[in-house]
C-alpha cells in the first residue's frame, strides 16, 4: 500500500476488510499462482511461495482458496506467462513512487502506468533513482478492539518483533524482514486474526505537501494500485491530512 504514515496504516488495514478485499485477494492469488508455477507447490522448499502464502494468511484468505491457488499454479499456468517488473517514478511535488508489477504483457503495463502518471502530472524515472530511498520492513496489523496491546506485545516480542504500537484502535507489529515469518507464525499459532501482514518498502524519510497536493498524490497512488497488473505501490509521501476531510 502507499506510504507508511499513521494515516496510511489505518487506510491499509481497513482496506483489508472493505470493498477492496476482492481486489487484494485477486492479486494475492496471482502471486501464489506464479510462485507455485516457478518453484513448485512445496511451501517449505519454495521461499517465494511461503512468503506469498504468509501474506495471504495475513489477509485472512481461506486455506481452501490458498490450496486451490497453489494447485492451479502447479498444473495450469503456461511457461513464460508472467514476469515481475519494478517501475520507479515521481509524482507531483517530487514524491518518489516504487511500483511492483506482475504482468503477462509488459507493453500494456508500462503504457497504462505511464498514462496514469502523466495524467496526474507525474513521470517514470530511471531505474535506481527511487529504490535507494526505501528499505524493507515487516508489518502485522491486528484489531485493537479485539485484542489488547499488552496481550499482543508480550507474544510479538517473544517471537522476535522489533516494536508493537497502538494507533487508532489498530495494533501494529513491526519486524525485520528476516523475522517476519517467525513473528506471524507465533501470532497465527494463537489463532489471532490479523487485518494485514506483509513485508513492505518503507521510505527512509517522508516528504510533506500541502493538503490539496497531498490529496492529488493520494488519488494518483490509488489509481496505480487499482491497476490489475500492479501488485504493490509505495511512496515517500507524508499523509498529513485533516482527519475530518474526505479525500475521495
Amino acid at each position: 500500500m502507499s506510504g507508511h504514515s499513521k494515516w496510511a496504516k489505518i487506510k491499509r488495514a481497513k482496506g483489508a476488510v472493505d470493498a477492496k478485499r476482492g481486489q487484494m485477494h485477486s492479486k494475492l492469488t496471482r502471486e501464489i499462482n506464479i510462485a507455485a508455477h516457478i518453484g513448485g507447490g512445496d511451501i517449505e522448499a519454495n521461499p517465494r511461495l511461503r512468503a506469498a502464502v504468509l501474506k495471504a494468511r495475513g489477509f485472512n484468505m481461506s486455506r481452501d482458496t490458498i490450496d486451490n491457488a497453489i494447485k492451479k499454479g502447479v498444473g495450469e499456468l503456461k511457461d513464460g506467462n508472467y514476469e515481475e517488473l519494478i517501475y520507479e517514478a515521481y509524482a507531483p511535488g517530487g514524491i518518489a513512487v516504487f511500483i511492483e508489477v506482475l504482468t503477462d504483457n509488459k507493453n500494456r503495463t508500462v503504457s497504462n502506468i505511464r498514462n496514469i502518471l502523466t495524467k496526474a502530472g507525474g513521470q517514470l524515472a530511471v531505474s535506481g533513482s527511487v529504490a535507494w530511498l526505501f528499505k524493507r520492513q515487516g508489518f502485522i496489523v491486528l484489531d485493537g478492539k479485539e485484542y489488547t496491546e499488552d496481550m499482543i506485545t508480550e507474544l510479538a516480542i517473544e517471537g522476535g518483533a522489533e516494536d508493537v504500537s497502538l494507533t487508532e484502535e489498530l495494533i501494529e507489529i513491526t519486524t525485520a524482514p528476516d523475522d517476519f515469518e517467525t513473528v506471524l507464525q507465533v501470532i497465527k499459532d494463537r489463532e489471532f486474526r490479523t487485518l494485514s501482514a506483509e513485508i513492505e518498502m518503507v521510505p527512509e524519510t517522508e516528504i510533506s505537501l500541502d493538503q490539496d497536493a497531498t490529496i492529488r498524490v493520494i488519488k494518483l497512488l490509488d489509481r496505480l494500485e487499482e491497476n490489475d497488473d500492479v501488485q504493490n505501490v509505495y511512496s515517500n509521501l507524508a499523509y498529513n491530512l485533516n482527519p475530518d476531510r474526505n479525500y475521495e
